[in-house]
């Protein structure tokens, strides 16, 4: 792998606003050096990459999502429902997905992430069937190809419509699968390595999907493993109905009772917290994936983002599912990001570098990955995005940086993987495209039609 040095950026993100005009350098899928602007480096290189032309920021980190939902966006019968009868209606047409599928719907998803500059995913995902019982390593797989790094949550749904839960009783497994097949999955895929390509985590849906005995057993492997644990929660007012009357509490208190109000866990969503809920999140250093698409496309509400931080919590942010968000693309997120808290916290807090900064390093924080990944810094793997300002939108912007947002950037030029080209002129250098789309959309169609 030679050693690169990506020249004169017209604009780059740097972490702590350090220097790095004169551009970086990569060896061996490190950043090993920032470069003042018109100096040389110090760092011997034996190839450059002319970035005059473009803005660099640091890979975009995608902290929430369900992969498999690509296959059903955009549904007429959901279209216009808030969460639970949307998921009441989606849920017997998930459980019909087939491995292929399941493949298929994970390369979209991932695609049209790394096209929007996104370098690392996760993905929740909770739905075994009993034809899918080997989803994650079939993500494994489809993600591989790809050559992008992503958290695979070892999802799971245990408290069915019997026990007065919300799935369908065909829909959910009983704990001792899902934990053998958890702890299966953790030690044969999750690297703990600061280059890591796939990272496992443990992810309980919600709390209207499981039983608090898998959300505690959960707790418990977590720890032992070191992985981290991921789910839904305070999305609707709903929700919070169901705990009150399911468990006799509110949804922190329901956290904390089953051992997860720690570092260790990210929440999606987080919109329906009181002032005494967002102290007690942010004492335990709580991330929170903030979803604003799909939190606007379900009415769900807006998440506190800044009380969240001022607490001490961690604000990181997700495109959430395909079937809600239902565009997988994270630099159109972060400007729905910056603009909806805008509403909630006026223009002057929420800055262009505040929403870029939740995309990058503040989701990789709430993925266990703030050391490695998330910014343009000495020692961070090289993963970044490459934008070019020269479509008809951003004609007569002054700040490159700002304008991502403000003018809409949509694509990625380039994006880079641990220093490995991924996208080249705004090609996915990994996979037929055209092909996938073929055989995506046939497989969308069987689904809806099985």
């Amino acid at each position: 792998m030679s050693t690169i040095w990506l020249k004169n950026p017209l604009s780059i993100y740097t972490a702590n606003d350090s220097d790095a005009r004169g551009g970086i350098v990569i060896s061996y899928g490190k950043i090993v050096e920032l470069v003042a602007l018109g100096q040389q480096p110090k760092t011997a290189f034996d190839d450059t990459f002319d970035a005059k032309n473009y803005v660099v920021l640091p890979g975009l980190i995608n902290s929430h999502h369900h992969f498999y939902q690509t296959l059903t966006r955009a549904w007429a019968p959901v279209v216009n429902v808030p969460l639970f009868p949307w998921l009441k209606t989606l849920y017997p047409v998930w459980a019909k997905l087939t491995p292929e599928q399941l493949h298929a719907a994970t390369q979209v998803a991932l695609s049209e992430l790394m096209l929007s500059g996104c370098t690392f995913a996760a993905d929740h995902h909770y739905l075994f069937p009993q034809q899918l019982t080997d989803a994650i390593d079939i993500q494994v797989q489809a993600s591989k190809q790809l050559g992008m790094r992503v958290m695979l949550t070892r999802g799971s749904m245990s408290l069915g419509e019997d026990a007065g839960g919300l799935p369908p009783q065909h829909t959910v497994q009983d704990i001792d699968t899902i934990l053998q097949d958890s702890e299966r999955l953790i030690q044969t895929y999750h690297d703990a390595s600061s280059e890591a390509m796939v990272n496992i985590a443990l992810a309980p849906c919600s709390p209207f999907s499981v039983t608090r005995e898998i959300m505690h057993e959960s707790a418990k492997m977590a720890e032992k493993y070191n992985v981290r644990l991921h789910t839904h929660l305070a999305e609707t007012l709903d929700e919070e109905d169901f705990c009150l009357e399911k468990f006799g509490m509110r949804t922190v208190d329901y956290l904390e009772s089953v051992g997860w109000l720690n570092s260790r866990t990210w929440l999606a969503h987080g919109i329906h917290f009181n002032a005494e809920e967002i102290q007690r999140l942010g004492q335990a250093q709580v991330g929170i994936c903030h979803c604003p698409h799909s939190n606007m496309r379900l009415a769900s509400g807006i998440c506190p983002t800044m009380d969240l931080l001022d607490a001490g919590a961690i604000i990181g942010l997700g495109v959430d599912g395909s079937a809600s968000g239902d565009a997988s693309n994270l630099i159109l997120e972060a400007r729905q990001a910056m603009y909806l808290q805008r509403l909630k916290y006026g223009a002057e807090k929420i800055t262009p570098e505040l929403a870029l900064n939740w995309t990058t390093h503040g989701s990789a924080k709430i993925l266990g990955r703030g050391t490695n990944l998330g910014q343009i810094a000495e020692d961070y793997q090289a993963d970044l995005a490459l934008y070019k300002l020269d479509d008809i939108r951003f004609s007569g912007s002054h700040d490159p940086l700002a304008a991502l947002l403000l003018c809409g950037a949509d694509r990625a030029e380039h994006v880079m993987v641990g220093g490995k080209w991924t996208v080249k002129h705004g090609e996915v250098q990994t996979l037929d495209l055209d092909k996938l789309q073929a055989d995506h959309r046939q497989a969308a169609k069987r689904l809806l039609q099985a």
